[in-house]
């Protein structure tokens, strides 16, 4: 019997260039977009006062772009880095040119734009995420870019010419 596990890609796996699609989306409810943002305190009354919203640019609240972009880094976790990330460094280049408004269903992909073994830490290394986030009508809604320290596969796992 063979035993399969779930788990992201180790810095090896993961090359520069390669397309990851992340399914299932999500549909953004009018739950999550409550509690995200009271728990974090975000008081903006475009995402929490629908009579307020709707007398604004959008006719409607709008969802808190933070969830949107924790929601699109988020489906990336299973394809990409479920137990392979010690830690990520950063978030950067995050832009929402598009908003997204309860009911909204997002997709991510993300595009692996740099790797490199770590000088300082044996055995693992740093990767720059691209994710992009993208509602049910295909509008981008969402990109940022991520680096994150990952581990490399160990010895046991690499064939003999990696080693």
């Amino acid at each position: 019997m063979t035993v399969h596990q779930r788990r992201g890609k180790y810095l090896d796996e993961l090359i520069v260039g390669d397309l990851y699609l992340h399914r299932p989306g999500r549909t953004v409810t009018e739950a999550d977009n409550l509690l995200f943002t009271t728990l974090t305190m975000n008081t903006q009354s475009l995402h929490l006062d629908s009579a307020f919203a709707e007398t604004q640019e959008f006719g409607q609240r709008l969802v808190n772009s933070l969830f949107t972009m924790s929601t699109v880094v988020g489906l990336s976790v299973a394809d990409l880095t479920e137990g392979t990330t010690v830690g990520n460094l950063g978030f950067s280049e995050i832009n929402f040119p598009a908003p997204v408004f309860i009911g909204d269903t997002l997709t991510a992909e993300t595009e692996i734009t740099a790797t490199r073994r770590s000088v300082s830490r044996p055995g693992q290394g740093i990767v720059t995420f691209e994710h992009r986030g993208h509602n049910q009508r295909g509008q981008l809604v969402c990109t940022a870019r991520r680096v994150a320290l990952v581990l490399a596969a160990p010895a046991a796992e690499q064939t003999p010419t990696e080693l």
